[in-house]
């Protein structure tokens, strides 16, 4: 058994973390409780609405990818070059936003090809257009 031997007079070396932990605890246990209480601090009644509107943007376009590989650009049928030829025309107008809605089972290249022609238009904004699934 280790007994100290030493004097009365000397310093203690050790820090007692107990009362900081038990700090820390009480200061865990009141952000616990209080955090869902801030995330709804302003109850507000939001406007229903209707969805009649049509949610795509005036200077929107849309080009489809078919499970056969046919391009659409809007609703025409192109070739690869005519779509580079159309995105072209198209860049001119500087808040252009495409639309790609590609069937789950289109060849991966032929939708590659379809973002290479938007890039290389100098189109930013493009966006992939998914069915949301059903929840139950």
């Amino acid at each position: 058994m280790a007994m100290n031997m030493g004097s009365d007079d000397a310093a203690m070396s050790e820090i007692n973390v107990t009362p900081l932990v038990d700090v820390m605890l009480v200061l865990l246990t009141i952000f616990i409780v209080t955090a869902p209480l801030l995330s709804n601090a302003v109850p507000v009644n939001l406007p229903k609405a209707t969805s009649d509107l049509s949610l795509t943007q005036p200077n929107t376009i849309s080009i489809s990818v078919t499970d056969d590989g046919t391009v659409y650009f809007t609703d025409e049928a192109v070739s690869q070059e005519d779509l580079d030829l159309r995105l072209m025309q198209t860049a001119e107008n500087a808040d252009s936003t495409v639309e790609i809605f590609a069937d789950e089972k289109a060849e991966y290249g032929k939708v590659a090809k379809v973002m290479a022609s938007i890039q290389r238009a100098g189109i930013t904004k493009f966006t992939f257009v998914m069915q949301p699934e059903a929840i139950n």
